[in-house]
């Protein structure tokens, strides 16, 4: 949330604003090249504004399932057998120790990956990110290649959103599955079409995690990397679990905002 709802506030409002630029507040036709280029410079300016935030969020997921894969490897028989030795003690005893031993294991687990509690907070991984990875210009490693992916997904996504609208949602057949319809299948072949950027952008950014198995140095050797050991398989792995997540996503994103702004600004 805490990236997302400045993201697609800066996105929307960017757009809106760059499509009355483009055709002089209304005096000129709104063609399928300036929605193109509206929503690539939309999509560009909210990564440029909330790009430490995505990174951040990225390294918190990472941290998160390394302390649960240690946690997972550390349990054992012996530990199964002092839990079921404890089994006698007092209910409220037996839940406090379980909760302290619980606790203690996290801990544990984290020290083990090399994060500290403080760690697994945005601020505390932002300071983490900084302090061992070379500054603020680590929160901004991988912006280009982002941005480079962001322009043409979010600009097809507008475009393909606007041209869609027009084919089903045309003057009194705008029902809500209709319009829902318009944003799945615009975010589907944005995403389709622009997802081994999304791949190389995720690479990118946990490329810098100490103790990691593969470093890049830069967007170029990432992609003949993963060309040369994956083929172009690589580029497009996990695509369909994407779109089921992107679809509906997209759909429920441009619906709410078409929602608000006849809300905000009623015709």
């Amino acid at each position: 949330m805490a990236e997302l709802v400045p993201y697609s506030a800066v996105q929307f409002t960017t757009y809106e604003q760059l499509k009355k630029w483009f055709t002089s507040f209304g005096s000129k036709e709104l063609d399928t090249p300036k929605r193109l280029a509206s929503g690539a410079l939309a999509g560009i300016t909210s990564v440029c504004s909330t790009y430490p935030l995505d990174l951040v969020r990225s390294r918190l997921s990472i941290a998160t399932a390394s302390i649960t894969l240690i946690e997972s490897k550390s349990s054992s028989p012996a530990a199964s057998a002092s839990s079921t030795s404890r089994s006698a003690i007092p209910s409220l005893a037996s839940s406090y120790h379980s909760s302290a031993s619980a606790s203690s294991a996290v801990s544990s687990a984290a020290i083990k990956a090399g994060y500290s509690k403080r760690d697994l907070t945005i601020w505390g991984m932002t300071l983490k990110i900084m302090r061992e990875e070379g500054g603020v210009r680590a929160l901004y490693r991988g912006l280009i290649t982002t941005a480079v992916g962001v322009a043409p997904y979010v600009g097809i996504n507008f475009a393909a959103y606007e041209f869609l609208r027009g084919v089903i949602t045309p003057p009194g057949k705008s029902s809500i599955a209709r319009k829902l319809s318009c944003g799945a299948l615009a975010g589907s072949i944005s995403q389709t079409l622009t997802y081994p950027f999304d791949v190389l952008r995720r690479k990118m950014q946990v490329t810098g995690i100490q103790g990691g198995s593969i470093k890049y140095n830069g967007a170029i050797d990432a992609l003949t990397s993963i060309l040369r050991t994956e083929g172009i398989a690589g580029l497009y792995r996990g695509l369909w679990p994407n779109l089921l997540k992107v679809a509906p996503s997209i759909a429920t994103s441009f619906f709410t905002y078409e929602l608000v702004k006849e809300f905000l600004i009623p015709v």
